[in-house]
């Protein structure tokens, strides 16, 4: 890949630089949390103060600005709140594919209050343009639905079912799904377990409970228990 079509995303802590190497598309679709691989992501398996001209960060530094020298934990960080440098072209594309995912969220997390039916999905695109809903960039679409709800439900009758889960992480994983479990359902009691597992009760939207029970089992290689 030439220098000029070279894309990063970058984060600054403590006045230092901390760039990776990304290819754009794929780097869009994890930040959407549509994969989960970061094989997929990074062209360099390293942390960069200049991924252009190949310098590498120093592992002392890594250290004191993200408390790990893990790649890939680094490189997740910089993905969901660094800046990602990308074209014009990747930008109107990452907005579209940021609203498509939101309106797929509420044509399955929501229903017509009325109906008991799900809202079309042309009817919620018209319904985001007359709210004028903008998604903040810096967070995910999960993060900013109860607030899109909240400005959609004077327009069109919207109804979430919950469903409460009863989820057991084993300790290998407990701090790798605590990221996905906070993000995406509200937390109604919590328990660390003597062997370093945790288990906790969580409310979520029933249409995302496939989902969202499949993107623990991806990230724990199966190794979750979950029970309604």
């Amino acid at each position: 890949m030439g220098e000029e079509k070279l894309t990063v995303a970058r984060i600054k802590k403590f006045g230092e630089n901390f760039e990776i190497s990304i290819d754009p598309n794929t780097a869009l679709q994890y930040k959407l949390g549509e994969i989960t691989d970061l094989r997929e992501v990074l062209l360099a398996d390293n942390i960069f103060s200049d991924a252009r001209k190949g310098l590498i960060v120093p592992s002392e530094t890594l250290a004191k600005a993200f408390h790990t020298t893990d790649t890939a934990k680094i490189a997740d960080i910089i993905l969901h709140h660094g800046e990602i440098q990308i074209s014009a072209e990747h930008r109107s594309l990452e907005r579209d594919q940021r609203r498509k995912r939101l309106i797929e969220l509420i044509h399955t997390r929501a229903i017509d209050a009325k109906t008991g039916l799900p809202h079309p999905s042309n009817r919620i695109d018209a319904a985001l343009d007359e709210a004028k809903i903008h998604l903040d960039n810096h967070k995910s679409v999960e993060e900013q639905f109860d607030e899109v709800i909240s400005q959609l439900r004077p327009i069109i009758p919207l109804k979430i079912e919950q469903k409460k889960l009863t989820i057991t992480v084993p300790s290998q994983f407990a701090g790798k799904c605590q990221q996905l479990i906070r993000d995406n359902s509200k937390i109604v009691t919590e328990d660390w377990m003597q062997d370093g597992g945790w288990k906790v009760v969580v409310e979520i939207p029933a249409g995302f409970s496939i989902e969202f029970i499949e993107k623990l089992n991806s990230l724990t290689h199966g190794d979750v228990v979950v029970n309604e």
